[in-house]
């Protein structure tokens, strides 16, 4: 199959825009070979044909283009679109057989699959029954016997069920070979053609995310796709079908031709919510779907998976994508800060350090839930300059202080708790090794040590919440969470003991551990 996407109209120098407000037209060569045997020699006919459909653009802005072409999509596109993707959003029309533009003309091919392998019918072969309508279904005979295509089946098998139908097995097919035999097929595999087709649901919500389109309907909804448009600065075509698959996503609600957010939308998708996700949704959108992009290469070479949240050398990195970074932590902190608080009764402690506690989310919930506990965030000195920017649900407290440092280098502040929270810092067992290392010969005897993971996912499945596939972190990718097992040994080999482990809400797993003299 050959495919080739030809504009009407050529310009010398293409440009991001050179299918604007223009129609051009999408060609899909096809070869069928048809194979046979012939005196017992191989024998070959092929068929070939060509379908055209042409597609208009709208007049595009600059600004959509390019919003289009940094989403990734295009790169892999004959023609540089996904017309059945966001690429919808850019086309005004279309002429001709829309899956051909998608990528296979199967209508004008199952014609020709038809003209190849459907002989002319037998004149005296037996009729097929002709309906006035559709006829119910304990009226219908064996296939077989209305077309002449097979046997009768086994006497005792008639009359079993009402017209002689026969009950087909939950999730197979049950269909006549090409000598009437009834073969049972196996099951469809939806939950993996789900997970090939997961990542445009993730796309759109990402989408709609970037493009502010909760911010729009959180206190003006229900406004029509024509009002989202103008908002956003979106064709009109464009939103209407983001809108439509995002109420499919059960992210919006549609009534009388009007969207509205659904109460999960305004409380966690608009970016000023108080538990918004916002900054998760644009950090996935941006450096770590980039990384995704590239995945069979970084399989390869053996790279990460995903960009590091934070370098070694964190001055390399610009100040936009520090913050891209600590919007995401600060959201899946505010997020669950009340669980890994209140997972066991820390109240027996007066100071405790936050270690990589980047915002402060977390330790402003601490001293919430705690009077008499002072907190520290300890975190790099590029992330305690910017904190300050970001809002906590809590007010200011005088008990929370930020310390500039290095968790790899820098001496710790003392505290009689140690927390870290492994959410976004994922990472192979020795370097966690080599972190809580330095944890343990920091504290003195008697300190404890809160650790805070996803759970893993046998323990999801155990307690009823929703699956995650293994091996995914929220902000990172490349291992399966540890289960509190690994970590009560983990602990215990560098000197903690009495490790206990509580489940957090439905997402965490929470351990502290207490340092037992050297």
């Amino acid at each position: 199959m050959l495919r080739t996407c030809a504009p009407r109209t050529w310009s010398s120098e293409p440009t991001p825009s050179w299918l604007s407000g223009k129609e051009h037209s999408v060609f899909t060569g096809v070869a069928v070979v048809h194979c046979c045997t012939k005196d017992g020699q191989l024998d070959t006919q092929v068929s070939e044909f060509y379908e055209e459909t042409t597609v208009k653009f709208s007049a595009l802005s600059e600004e959509l283009l390019w919003e289009y072409i940094d989403s990734g999509e295009p790169m892999d596109k004959a023609g540089g679109y996904g017309i059945q993707a966001l690429g919808g959003m850019l086309v005004e029309y279309v002429h001709g057989d829309f899956l051909n533009v998608v990528g296979f003309p199967l209508n004008r091919f199952c014609k020709e699959l038809a003209c190849l392998y459907h002989a002319p019918r037998d004149p005296g072969a037996p009729q097929r029954i002709h309906y006035d309508s559709i006829p119910a279904v304990d009226t219908f005979e064996d296939l077989s016997n209305v077309e002449g295509g097979g046997s009768d089946p086994a006497p005792t098998n008639r009359g079993l069920e009402a017209g002689g139908v026969r009950p087909r097995a939950p999730g197979t097919l049950d269909a006549p070979d090409l000598n009437g035999v009834r073969d049972s097929q196996p099951p469809i595999p939806a939950r993996l053609l789900g997970l090939m087709d997961g990542f445009k649901a993730s796309k759109v919500l990402l989408t709609a995310c970037r493009l502010n389109v909760f911010d729009v309907l959180k206190d003006r909804g229900p406004l029509t796709a024509a009002d989202v448009a103008r908002e956003i600065d979106a064709s009109v075509d464009g939103a209407e079908r983001l809108l439509d698959v995002c109420v499919a996503l059960g992210l919006l609600e549609k009534a009388g031709g009007g969207y509205s957010n659904t109460e999960t939308a305004s409380r966690h998708l608009a970016s000023d919510a108080e538990q918004s996700l916002h900054g998760l949704a644009a950090y996935l959108d941006g450096p770590v779907w980039g990384a995704f992009t590239h995945l069979g290469r970084a399989v390869r070479e053996g790279a990460a998976w995903t960009p590091e949240p934070l370098p070694q050398a964190p001055h390399k990195q610009s100040t936009e994508a520090t913050l891209q970074f600590m919007r995401a932590s600060h959201g899946l902190s505010k997020l669950t800060a009340h669980h890994v608080a209140t997972a066991f009764d820390l109240s027996p402690f007066t100071s405790a350090c936050h270690l990589q506690g980047c915002t402060g989310a977390l330790a402003h919930k601490l001293v919430q839930e705690y009077p008499r506990l002072q907190v520290t965030v300890f975190d790099l000195p590029e992330v305690i300059e910017l904190a300050g920017d970001f809002q906590t649900d809590a007010r200011p407290s005088e008990r929370v202080h930020f310390v500039p440092g290095d968790l790899a280098s820098d001496r710790l502040p003392p505290a009689d708790l140690y927390v870290l929270c492994i959410l976004a810092h994922a990472g192979p067992d020795d370097r966690l090794h080599g972190l809580l290392s330095r944890v343990s010969r920091g504290c003195r005897a008697g300190a404890g040590l809160l650790l805070a993971e996803l759970a893993p996912v046998e323990e999801e499945e155990a307690g009823g919440a929703a699956r995650r596939p293994p091996g995914l972190q929220i902000l990172g990718a490349g291992r399966a969470p540890r289960g509190p097992g690994q970590y009560r040994r983990l602990l215990q080999g560098l000197g903690f003991r009495d490790v206990r482990a509580a489940r957090a809400g439905d997402l965490l797993h929470v351990v502290l551990g207490t340092r037992a003299p050297p």
